[in-house]
């Protein structure tokens, strides 16, 4: 009860808050979502990006493990999207959401305040937790994009898309930056870091008014039910037994199978309504595996404590 209560109060009380605020204005002023999403996808998503990869900082020698982990564990749930979604006969659209919502996680705003509060006494548990959102946003902007594109899209059109997003240029300019130790001038620091700042609250608030438009009485159906049990169920028995295959221990097995439990990207959602691609049905996803994550993840860390704590 006690770390129920903690994940509760401290991650998933304040992401339900912002939802709320989102959908408490939408109601009242009826935004455009259109617009606030191209403000996060071609403004706010690319700084915060930029910025988070810039910044890190990683050991040579737990990034190898943690890469071999991630790609054999991502691979793992990319097969079973797509297996799960053939089974339940979906349509190129929402076989699309379905294989992004158990393969693209959240382990930004979820994941690292969870990881910051459980291994506040070693960094390390929260540097991993940093790959892994590193780890993330490039999946998110390969896998999940190219999901999304080619469910309307096929060939060169994809690698068109692709290539024009200012997330991709993002990512190769924060990596290269990063690896050269290339200072960025303060004239040009100070409004990245006010934009990549603002990007969770407005992506919170955006997700929020998005949930104001649902029927709620749509929301428990097979799809949005068996995306829930795959990101927060059999997510974690995978990395379980890739973690024991691996050998791992201690607070790098311990970090990685946390990881795995962590609901569903609120970027699918936001992706899904750039795209304009079954955006109600990313939104009511993440909104169902975020409020049942509070008690998945809350075995999942009690079950770590015991296996490598």
């Amino acid at each position: 009860m006690v770390y129920l209560s903690m994940v509760f109060f401290q991650v998933v009380a304040p992401i339900l808050i912002m939802l709320g605020i989102g959908a408490s204005l939408q109601i009242k002023f009826q935004f455009n979502l259109k617009a606030l999403s191209n403000l996060i996808t071609y403004c706010l998503m690319p700084a915060a990006v930029f910025i988070n990869i810039y910044e890190t900082k990683v050991n040579a020698g737990v990034l190898g493990q943690i890469i071999i982990y991630l790609l054999i564990f991502s691979g793992c749930l990319m097969l079973l999207g797509s297996m799960v979604s053939k089974i339940l006969k979906l349509n190129r659209s929402q076989a699309a959401i379905y294989k992004n919502s158990i393969v693209l996680i959240n382990n930004g705003n979820y994941g690292i305040p969870v990881s910051q509060m459980l291994f506040a006494t070693n960094p390390l548990g929260t540097s991993i937790q940093i790959i892994i959102v590193i780890y993330q946003n490039i999946i998110t902007y390969t896998y999940g994009l190219y999901n999304l594109i080619s469910s309307t899209k096929s060939g060169l059109d994809i690698l068109r898309s692709l290539l024009r997003l200012p997330i991709v240029h993002a990512l190769i300019l924060g990596a290269l930056m990063n690896i050269f130790d290339i200072r960025i001038p303060i004239f040009l620091r100070i409004p990245l870091d006010y934009l990549a700042h603002a990007f969770i609250s407005i992506a919170l608030i955006t997700l929020g008014a998005q949930l104001a438009q649902l029927d709620i009485k749509t929301i428990l159906n097979k799809v949005i039910l068996t995306s829930t049990l795959g990101r927060l169920i059999i997510g974690p028995v995978i990395a379980f037994g890739l973690i024991l295959l691996m050998g791992l221990d201690g607070v790098v097995a311990q970090s990685l199978f946390i990881a795995s439990a962590f609901p569903t990207s609120r970027n699918s959602s936001t992706l899904a309504l750039e795209y304009d691609i079954e955006a109600n049905l990313a939104a009511q996803i993440v909104l169902f595996s975020t409020v049942a994550s509070c008690i998945t993840v809350t075995i999942v860390i009690y079950l770590s404590n015991i296996l490598w704590g």
